[in-house]
């Protein structure tokens, strides 16, 4: 089985077993964009090379990013204009009136996902390039929202469904960390650290972090912005 078809395969079952969950409340609707934004995320899948020099590793989709494009930090210029993803998207089963699903046609701005995919086109010429070094995934694949549309982050789950959706998330991490072959996960903030500490403890793989690039992080609004973070994070782990 070749590397994109592992990966498609990896994502299918995270996928359905992430709709066999049911989680209760702060959370009221879940979103699967590996569902419902599976053409253009099939199409991303598709860029992944072998043996990239680190995965990095978010918490879980935003809203106006991956919740959108199915790509991971997927603001949807870079996604669209850098690396050449545009596809149809379809909707989620329950859909909350403060948070639609457009797909490519959101003209909302995902900050994130900008500073993310902004920094690799400044640092490599090409999207192969870029992923020759990396590769790009989230932790948890959902977009939890409560009654009024709140985001509720996976950290902010009630124990018994952290200790549902976690391992297989933790399943889904580590088949994708075997497939690509990777020496090396970098979580982009503290939460994608630790898990992948936790679900690849054991194993020959390095662990780094970078700040988020959240604007809600103060870290990543000041000076030069989030990009010299990553500079340093991959002059310090990738080898």
């Amino acid at each position: 089985m070749g590397l994109q078809q592992e990966l498609e395969r990896i994502t299918r079952q995270l996928a359905a077993e992430c709709d066999a969950l049911s989680l209760g409340a702060p959370v009221d609707i879940v979103y699967n964009p590996l569902v419902y934004a599976w053409r253009p995320l099939q199409r991303y899948l598709a860029l992944a090379r072998p043996a990239p020099r680190a995965l990095l590793l978010g918490m879980n989709p935003g809203p106006f990013g991956m919740g959108q494009t199915g790509v991971p930090f997927g603001e949807i210029p870079s996604v669209r204009d850098w690396l050449g993803i545009e596809d149809a998207v379809d909707q989620p089963p329950k859909v909350h009136p403060k948070r639609p699903i457009q797909g490519f046609d959101c003209h909302r701005a995902e900050v994130s996902g900008r500073r993310v995919w902004g920094w690799a086109k400044a640092r490599y010429e090409s999207p192969r390039a870029f992923f020759d070094d990396f590769f790009i995934w989230n932790y948890c694949p959902l977009l939890l929202y409560d009654t009024q549309g709140r985001n509720v982050t996976p950290d902010k789950l009630k124990k018994a469904d952290r200790e549902a959706l976690f391992p297989v998330c933790d399943k889904a991490l580590q088949a994708v960390v075997t497939a690509l072959q990777v020496p090396c996960v970098i979580g982009v903030g503290r939460f994608a650290e630790q898990q992948a500490a936790a679900a690849l403890a054991g194993r020959d793989v390095r662990i780094g972090t970078v700040t988020h690039p959240s604007p809600a992080n103060p870290r990543s609004n000041q000076g030069e912005g989030w990009g010299p973070y990553m500079d340093e994070a991959r002059a310090t782990y990738l080898r």
